[in-house]
């Protein structure tokens, strides 16, 4: 970190991550100690010595364990039982000392003398009783890979299990399978343990009767609101059953208000649904495979006519967060995750997401929702309404040629450039890719030298304005212009605020650039330096 690193934080809102403190002389360091586990309980952050803790913020420096830091790290790996990096900044206003704690172990809250600690505002307190419950059920054992106890066979259904039976024979291509009775069918899957049924053989194939009996919280709630209106639903079906009995009958439900969305493109009118089915399936599995059988919520499955929320019970798992959901994977119930993938309706690799996000984007629905996503439900809304009908066009221009080797970074990042925000840095290898491709291109105008859709692209949709604007003039015209207004401006010459005014997107250093084009050719020179500056027309290109 760097002084301006430090400036930056400084604006931050302090939270569970993030520590300020003043310092100036010393430190506690039991002090430092208990910071150190009550942010490494809340999965990490910094402790910032040497800055004042109320906004607006500022740096006073700390003289902190001047003569002795590498001593209170060997203390701090004692005593917290993880590497904690300190860094000494040194700021014009005096040195700052910041901690980067990283977070506890999965499953392991960490405590100082049996005190699990936590912060509460600017106070350190002992942890609650259910947030140690909750950080201890984190590497707990597979709930669905648990025996249920007095279940038995006569609990499943064989509809059900003849469904996964055929699903999975499908998928593998084997044929045996479709032979082997049903107590080996389940012993195989691994949903039959020493003839004893799990809690995955119960959720998946279970009658209405024993799940009621045993797992009464294994049920999917779909309502039907016409409106946001509170009051009840206009349709409510629970289902409360093995879940190869009620997946298609589920989505068919959903079906019945999909309606069409009209896209014309040219002489041709073409119809997208509402609700695109790999998407509603995709999260369906999701919901049913991530949530949490602890709780005894159900899941919910709310339609309205342009979008639809799945709400399950049980967050994100650990190390899962809302940036990282679609390249990291850890599934809470690695029993029915495996029991899916057996059968062909997820990918082992987990993909699910991935689907999720692709299939929004390639119809101009926008990313997935998960704002009201919280460490109880994980809660995904996904929008029906196309929103960019000049987007599909783009899509179709690039062709099923190169979109069938697309990966959601792509999407993403084709999504981002058609709607002008920036693209993301870690989307780095895929803008590169785009841009061999030639369906990006780099926008010398826009600050922060954003990509922009390539000209082809815009030509697709008749945009070939826009992309001018975002692309900018070619340089020699940039040129031209202000090679024009120094002429005019003869004998008195031409200001830098001037010739900034002539080409008002481009910046100071691309104006000086072109100037420097300019002087080099011999069209013109200058007189003064810094804010006397002036640009002249050289004396051979007078007319």
């Amino acid at each position: 970190m760097q002084a301006k690193d430090i400036i930056a934080i400084l604006q931050k809102n302090e939270d569970e991550h993030i520590e300020f403190k003043r310092a100036e002389s010393s430190f506690d360091t039991d002090k430092l100690i208990e910071y150190s586990i009550a942010l490494a309980n809340e999965r990490g952050g910094m402790l910032i010595l040497g800055v004042t803790d109320k906004k607006p913020r500022k740096v006073v420096g700390t003289r902190a364990y001047m003569d002795d830091l590498a001593k209170i790290k060997e203390q701090l790996i004692a005593q917290v039982h993880l590497r904690i990096n300190v860094e000494e900044i040194y700021c014009p206003e005096g040195r700052v000392l910041v901690f980067h704690i990283p977070s506890r172990p999965i499953g392991m809250p960490l405590h100082l003398n049996g005190r699990y600690l936590m912060r509460a505002g600017q106070a350190l307190t002992a942890m609650s009783a259910d947030m140690i419950k909750r950080i201890f059920d984190e590497s707990g054992p597979d709930f669905t890979a648990e025996v249920c106890p007095g279940a038995s066979f006569e609990d499943l259904n064989i509809e059900a299990i003849e469904k996964f039976r055929s699903r999975w024979a499908k998928k593998t291509n084997n044929k045996a399978i479709l032979t082997i009775n049903h107590k080996q069918l389940l012993a195989d899957a691994e949903l039959m343990v020493k003839n004893k049924l799990t809690n995955a053989a119960l959720i998946l194939f279970g009658t209405h009767a024993a799940l009621g009996h045993y797992l009464n919280q294994a049920e999917v709630i779909f309502e039907y609101r016409p409106n946001d209106a509170s009051g009840p639903a206009q349709q409510r079906v629970e289902y409360r059953e093995g879940f190869f009995l009620f997946y298609d009958r589920l989505w068919e439900t959903i079906d019945l208000r999909n309606t069409s969305q009209h896209y014309q493109d040219g002489l041709f009118i073409l119809d997208i649904k509402t609700f695109n089915e790999l998407a509603i399936r995709e999260a369906i599995l999701n919901a049913v495979s991530h949530r949490d059988y602890r709780s005894g919520a159900s899941i919910f499955i709310r339609q309205f006519p342009e979008r639809i929320e799945i709400v399950n019970p049980g967050g994100l798992m650990p190390g899962i967060t809302l940036e990282n959901i679609l390249w990291e994977q850890l599934p809470r119930n690695r029993r029915l995750a495996d029991s899916f993938a057996r059968c062909g309706l997820v990918e082992r690799s987990g993909q699910g997401m991935n689907r999720i996000f692709e299939s929004c984007i390639r119809e101009s629905k926008g990313e997935p929702d998960f704002a009201h996503t919280d460490q109880d439900h994980f809660w995904i809304t996904l929008n029906g309404t196309i929103k960019e009908p000049n987007f599909l066009r783009v899509l179709e221009k690039i062709g099923n040629k190169h979109l069938v080797s697309f990966s959601t970074a792509d999407f993403i990042v084709i999504q981002q450039a058609f709607s002008g925000r920036p693209v993301s840095p870690k989307f780095s290898a895929s803008t590169k890719k785009l841009f061999e491709l030639g369906l990006l291109e780099r926008s010398p105008v826009l600050k922060g030298r954003p990509w922009i859709l390539s000209r082809k692209l815009y030509a697709a949709v008749g945009q070939q304005g826009i992309h001018t604007r975002k692309k900018g003039l070619d340089r020699e015209t940039n040129k031209a212009l202000l090679l024009k207004h120094i002429q005019s401006s003869e004998p008195s010459g031409a200001k830098m605020i001037e010739l900034l005014q002539v080409l008002p997107t481009l910046d100071r250093h691309h104006v000086r650039s072109l100037l420097l084009d300019l002087e080099t050719e011999g069209h013109i020179l200058v007189r003064g330096i810094t804010n006397a500056a002036r640009w002249h027309i050289n004396s051979k290109d007078v007319k």
